[in-house]
């Protein structure tokens, strides 16, 4: 797929989602356009712009994938940071807890080993109740500012409640960090009836 095509169908996805305008408006920009297309999957499946999973499908931390896309003409030396967050906690409906920071890794490179990078915030699959609605998940990329270092703190504590109220938008200001991609799907607990 081309990126003008990715670009058009996430625009599309967020629209159609109420994600954009709603909840995601002060993450992605109204005028942001993809410069890459993230890939995120977990083992097998992969995550395209709103896929449906269950919380057992998201036991191990994503796979994800990039390339330099648009920016080809960045440094090689270029590197990335990707946050794994949910605008739904703890629920759909009272989203007072929005945006749950589930994983954050610096120092990623297009089309890296799995393991490379700084793990900033550990893993921690989403886990929204069974009598909740099913929670949006986004997957966001930056392009960090040449020299950029940060340590476990500048992200928070990995107690449960320290992840909770994160400000993706307000970090990505404070560090220089350049938003390139977006990826998002939906996840409820595995008892879910619909």
């Amino acid at each position: 797929m081309s990126l003008t095509t990715h670009a058009t169908n996430l625009a599309s996805s967020l629209t159609h989602a109420n994600l954009v305008p709603g909840p995601a408006s002060a993450l992605i920009p109204a005028a942001f356009t993809p410069t890459t297309q993230l890939g995120i999957s977990f083992g097998n499946k992969a995550v395209d712009l709103g896929t449906f999973f269950r919380a057992g499908e998201c036991k191990q931390a994503p796979r994800i994938s990039f390339s330099h896309g648009a920016n080809a003409n960045v440094e090689g030396d270029a590197s990335y940071l990707f946050i794994l967050t949910d605008p739904d906690a703890p629920t759909p409906d009272d989203p007072k807890f929005a945006f749950w920071r589930h994983y954050v890794v610096s120092g990623l490179k297009p089309s890296g080993k799995d393991g490379e990078g700084k793990v900033l915030t550990e893993y921690l699959g989403p886990g929204p109740k069974d009598d909740s609605k099913p929670h949006r998940y986004f997957f966001l990329l930056y392009r960090e500012p040449a020299g950029l270092s940060l340590a476990k703190e500048d992200v928070g504590g990995e107690e449960f409640v320290q992840r909770r109220s994160f400000k993706p938008a307000e970090f990505a200001e404070k560090h220089g960090l350049s938003l390139v991609g977006v990826n998002w799907m939906t996840c409820a607990g595995d008892g879910w009836v619909a």
